[in-house]
């Protein structure tokens, strides 16, 4: 079978600041927007290409200043979430999208099974396994491990209306990070924060929290922070200086690292 990424292609999975010993592990599933040179465009054109519908806006500037800051590990995914969404099982039909947020997906019409197996075996599965690896060096070192699963999202969504939310903090079942996220950001800034808006985490779809958070009953919050806050340089500077006093404090708050 052809492989799907040419030799020149750079993987998918990045790991940024690796074997570092803080507790925090920072995860994106969407955070690039990168196509494979063997389809083209899927059919897009480069203003739909740039849109939320192909990547998280503006959510690995921040996230790689954050890792910086608290001198912590930052697992993400180079490729557009419209080749394959690495926050999907695969086999669901929204794995690999047919349409998106209104918008045809030509290039994901009438795959193979080969063609879709070359995107989960070079693309998802490797960042999957990336994060599964890191998961099982820090349990067998007796290293603890606080999961944050960092994402952004589309100011207004279809015909929805505009989304007062500045940041959305997510959870299922665990909410030992999440609550004294919640909390903290409640007490000291003026942000609209959503709890479990605007998504909740969907454990028959999703991949990453059912897998390696709730599955592992390992601590974790997914954070969804508004794309009009950080599509520019200055905003994902903010962001992260916000974030990177915050999220030790909550750490801490939490107990997790006590028990």
């Amino acid at each position: 079978m052809e492989r799907l990424l040419t030799p020149d292609e750079p993987d998918a999975v990045v790991v940024q600041n690796p074997k570092r010993a803080s507790a925090i592990l920072f995860i994106s599933d969407h955070a690039g927007r990168r196509i494979p040179r063997r389809l083209g465009t899927l059919g897009l054109d480069d203003a739909d290409l740039e849109r939320h519908i192909a990547w998280d806006i503006g959510i690995q500037g921040v996230t790689t200043q954050l890792a910086d800051k608290l001198g912590a590990t930052y697992i993400y995914q180079r490729y557009s979430r419209l080749v394959i969404d690495c926050n999907r099982k695969p086999g669901l039909a929204q794995s690999i999208a047919l349409i998106s947020d209104g918008t045809e997906i030509p290039g994901n019409r009438n795959l193979t099974a080969d063609a879709v197996h070359a995107r989960e075996s070079e693309i998802l599965q490797p960042y999957q396994q990336t994060i599964e690896r890191e998961l099982e060096e820090r349990k067998a070192a007796g290293r603890p491990t606080v999961i944050f699963a960092m994402h952004s999202c589309t100011p207004i969504f279809g015909n929805e209306a505009p989304r007062p939310w500045h940041i959305g903090v997510i959870a299922h079942r665990d909410w030992r990070i999440g609550q004294p996220l919640i909390d903290l950001l409640s007490a000291e800034t003026d942000l609209c924060v959503g709890k479990n808006k605007p998504y909740e985490v969907n454990m028959e779809m999703d991949y990453t929290i059912p897998i390696h958070a709730e599955g592992r009953d390992l601590p974790y919050v997914e954070i969804e922070i508004r794309q009009d806050l950080i599509v520019d340089a200055a905003g994902q500077r903010k962001w992260a200086e916000l974030l990177s006093d915050l999220l030790p404090r909550v750490v801490e708050r939490s107990g997790v690292l006590k028990a």
